[in-house]
C-alpha cells in the first residue's frame, strides 16, 4: 500500500511539473518555464511536448543556447523534427552572427535557411550587407515593414561579448534582445 501510494505521489509530481510548465509559458513567464524545463529535461527528454515546450519557452525568453539540449530529442515525429530543424537554424544564426560580428567573418557569400524569428531577419539583413569595415553598430530596415527598425551591435558585460539586437517601430524602442 506504501509503495502504491508513493507511486502515485511521483506521478503527480511530474504531471505537476508539466502543467506548471505549460501555465508559466500561457501566462508569459518564458524565462521561468525555460528555467523549469532546464531543471528537468533529464526526466522528460523522451517527451517531445515537454521538449518543444522547453525550446519554445527559452526561444521566447531569448535563452538560444538553450535549445541545444531539446533539438537533440526532437527526434520521433514529423511536428517534433520540424521543431528541431527551426531551433537549430536559429540556434546556428546566432552563432554565426556573433562570429561575424567578433572576428569579422564574411557572411556575404553563403546562403542559410531561415526563419520569422527576430534573430533570423537580423541575420539575413546582416548577411546581405555589402563587404564593410566593422561598425560599432548596424541599422537594419525590416524588408516587410519600413518603419520597422533593427539596431544590431555588440556590448561587453563581465568580460563577455554580448549582441544586442533593439527593435524600433517609428523610433520607438519596443523590444530589446540580448544574446551570448
Amino acid at each position: 500500500m506504501k509503495f502504491l501510494i508513493l507511486v502515485f505521489l511521483i506521478v503527480n509530481v511530474h504531471a505537476n511539473i508539466k502543467y506548471k510548465m505549460f501555465r508559466l509559458y500561457q501566462n508569459k513567464e518564458y524565462a521561468k518555464a525555460c528555467t523549469m524545463g532546464h531543471n528537468y529535461f533529464k526526466q522528460y527528454k523522451k517527451d517531445e511536448a515537454y521538449s518543444s515546450l522547453y525550446a519554445f519557452s527559452c526561444l521566447k525568453s531569448d535563452y538560444i543556447d538553450r535549445l541545444a539540449e531539446p533539438i537533440t530529442s526532437l527526434k520521433f515525429s514529423k511536428e517534433a523534427r520540424r521543431n528541431a530543424a527551426y531551433f537549430a537554424i536559429i540556434l546556428m544564426q546566432k552563432k554565426l552572427l556573433y562570429y561575424s560580428l567578433i572576428d569579422n567573418y564574411k557572411l556575404t557569400k553563403f546562403k542559410f535557411p531561415t526563419t520569422d524569428y527576430v534573430l533570423s531577419k537580423v541575420f539575413d539583413l546582416y548577411s546581405k550587407l555589402p563587404s564593410h569595415k566593422p561598425k560599432k553598430f548596424y541599422i537594419l530596415k525590416d524588408s516587410n515593414d519600413p518603419k520597422l527598425i533593427y539596431k544590431l551591435y555588440i556590448i561587453k558585460q563581465h568580460n563577455v561579448n554580448k549582441i544586442v539586437i533593439e527593435e524600433y517601430y517609428d523610433t520607438i524602442k519596443i523590444k530589446h534582445h540580448m544574446y551570448w
